[in-house]
């Protein structure tokens, strides 16, 4: 979003019949658009939600840019990028505030014992800020509602660091990796508790997640030579270290595909050993983009599936971006993921 001081500040990367009167209000239009033309569930922030050396003041710019979806009653979630914390406010401080926003459910990090909602207690030894997994029940009514059938990783990707005296951008850690394994393998041994009823009707053997996180990771440098849908228009700008994210996530199983943020003109999803890594675009107007090229929008859909008398988990997982056109155009459907094919 890279929201600024609202009306006062400049688009960047606009035609020269847009600029006069083009401020972060383009951007606060164009989430409202969305959330109209979409109507969602829930809505996800990838990062960089406000240009801190734009932003006098941190905590009132997160105030305008989250105000349509607060606005909207839905669930929201939200994840710092690497320029968030250039304002006022620290990365800890941010994801505090963002927490306790109307309609929020994004965590500063997570509890230390994820079975227990009455255990508030942070998790002490993970790197970051804005480390969480959030679960998806069932359909309300159906034997699955009190069961997980999709679930949301959250992860702090970073700022900026120095690695041998360069500088780079930030990363995901190992004690991150270390605790999404975790929630991984506690999702399959509930799997494995409810497969000890024979009475009940099972969800599918595979519950899918999805992962957000800002900064991409090395590998999706790799889809430049690959088939990808959308368009590759930049540079991937990723950290010169290598954590092994995407081996933790092939060896998980269960994540499906990631969505990114970080390179604006990027647009794409590509491949990557059967995950797929996907950009939204550039959305906010403060941000750098391209004269000509609207900003736009990533929209996931789950789909269920339906049983003979009831609403099953998750049978299929399509996307597709909204443009901030005049016909809010749909473009780049796709299925990310398929139960009943190798998709």
């Amino acid at each position: 979003m890279h929201f600024g001081n609202g009306v006062v500040t400049r688009c960047r990367d606009v035609l020269p019949s847009e600029f006069d009167g083009c401020s972060d209000l383009n951007t606060t239009r164009f989430l409202r658009r969305l959330i109209d033309e979409e109507r969602p569930d829930f809505v996800a922030f990838t990062g960089d939600n406000i240009f801190g050396t734009s932003a006098a003041d941190a905590a009132e710019s997160l105030f305008e840019v989250f105000g349509p979806v607060m606005e909207s009653r839905l669930p929201w979630a939200a994840i710092l990028g690497n320029h968030d914390q250039e304002s006022t406010m620290t990365r800890e401080e941010l994801m505090t505030l963002i927490s306790l926003m109307d309609y929020s459910v994004s965590q500063i990090n997570p509890a230390e014992d994820p079975s227990s909602p009455a255990n508030a207690r942070m998790v002490v030894d993970i790197e970051g800020f804005g480390n969480y997994n959030l679960r998806v029940n069932g359909a309300p009514g159906s034997h699955l509602a009190n069961s997980s059938i999709l679930s949301l990783y959250f992860l702090d990707s970073g700022d900026r660091a120095t690695v041998n005296g360069r500088r780079t951008y930030g990363w995901i850690k190992e004690s991150q990796l270390r605790w999404v394994r975790g929630v991984s393998q506690g999702f399959e041994g509930q799997k494995r508790d409810s497969n000890q009823s024979a009475d009940l009707i099972l969800p599918p053997a595979e519950t899918p997640a999805l992962a957000f996180f800002h900064i991409p990771v090395p590998e999706v440098r790799q889809l430049y030579f690959k088939e990808i849908v959308g368009q590759f228009q930049e540079a991937v700008a990723c950290s010169a270290v290598n954590s092994g994210v995407l081996q933790t996530f092939v060896s998980m199983g269960d994540v499906k595909a990631v969505f990114m943020g970080h390179d604006h003109t990027n647009d794409f999803c590509g491949n990557l050993d059967g995950i797929w890594f996907c950009y939204g675009g550039g959305c906010g107007y403060h941000g750098y983009g391209r004269a000509g090229w609207p900003r736009r929008a990533r929209i996931i859909l789950a789909e269920l599936g339906k049983g003979e008398r009831a609403w099953m988990g998750v049978k299929r997982i399509r996307t597709w971006k909204r443009l901030d056109d005049e016909k809010m155009s749909k473009i780049d459907e796709q299925v990310l993921w398929d139960l009943n094919s190798s998709i």
